[in-house]
């Protein structure tokens, strides 16, 4: 399945490699969009929406489905090898891309999740939402208001907002049935063949409050990813790359920077 793709290139020539940006659960590419602008300075950049999220076609979930996704769309836009920075659901497709196809990434940077069935606790979320009844018309201020009976955080309502179409009728704009029928695979993490390692650069960056990466999850980050380095952005929790873009950005800044 081809994705769709925000790409932002350097002011100047590059020859160096390209960095591909994968959002995580209910996300889109242009969630990450300050972070892109950020090594769009010095690099090609491509940030993706996965299937059934953003403006890409439609499809049930499961890891391999979207690792096959992103290699068949950054393919066609001749963008392999690349330097993958996934957030959660994003993390887990670039890591299981990276020990599938380890010659096809040159560098990873994981965001708040870990090579392991950790959950992501967005079942009974996904459910509520599709059984919201829009009506005939909404505006943005109406929307917010309707969101609010399901999902009881701000953070989370304005990420879910952007996946609303607020006209010709109302309603969701992205894959949500196929997404909530894909839960299980989603919370999982793939099986990957026994021997299946990645040896290069692979920057894991965790939230202070978050329980995505946790101590028990090191020995596995150790076995499939033996050059990992783990770094902690105090204070913030899974939305580390929202909550404190600027830190996350100076983590990335500097991962990137020793990768030719």
């Amino acid at each position: 399945m081809r994705l769709n793709v925000i790409e932002r290139d350097p002011d100047h020539d590059s020859r160096a490699t390209p960095v591909v940006f994968i959002h995580g659960l209910f996300g889109r590419a242009r969630n990450l969009s300050f972070l892109q602008r950020q090594a769009a300075k010095t690099r090609r950049t491509l940030a993706l929406d996965l299937r059934s999220h953003g403006a890409s076609p439609h499809g049930k979930l499961d890891y391999m489905a979207m690792v096959g996704d992103v290699m068949e769309t950054l393919g066609a836009y001749d963008a392999l090898p690349a330097i993958l920075v996934g957030h959660s659901m994003g993390g887990k497709v670039a890591m299981a891309l990276a020990l599938q196809h380890p010659e096809r990434v040159a560098g990873l940077l994981v965001g708040d999740i870990a090579p392991a069935r950790t959950g992501h606790g967005q079942s009974t979320l996904g459910e509520a939402m599709l059984r919201l009844n829009f009506p005939p018309h909404l505006d943005r201020k109406e929307a917010l208001v309707l969101l609010g009976s399901v999902v009881p955080r701000e953070d989370m309502r304005n990420l879910m907002l952007q996946n609303l179409r607020l006209d010709d009728p109302p309603g969701w704009e992205i894959g949500l049935q196929e997404i909530v029928d894909s839960m299980p695979n989603i919370e999982n993490w793939p099986y990957v063949p026994e021997g299946h390692v990645y040896n290069g650069p692979t920057l894991f960056i965790r939230g202070e409050r978050s329980p995505y990466i946790r101590p028990e999850h090191y020995p596995v980050m150790a076995r499939l990813f033996p050059h990992y380095r783990l770094e902690t952005i105090p204070g913030v929790g899974h939305w580390l790359h929202a909550e404190n873009p600027q830190r996350f950005s100076e983590l990335m800044l500097a991962f990137l920077k020793d990768i030719p």
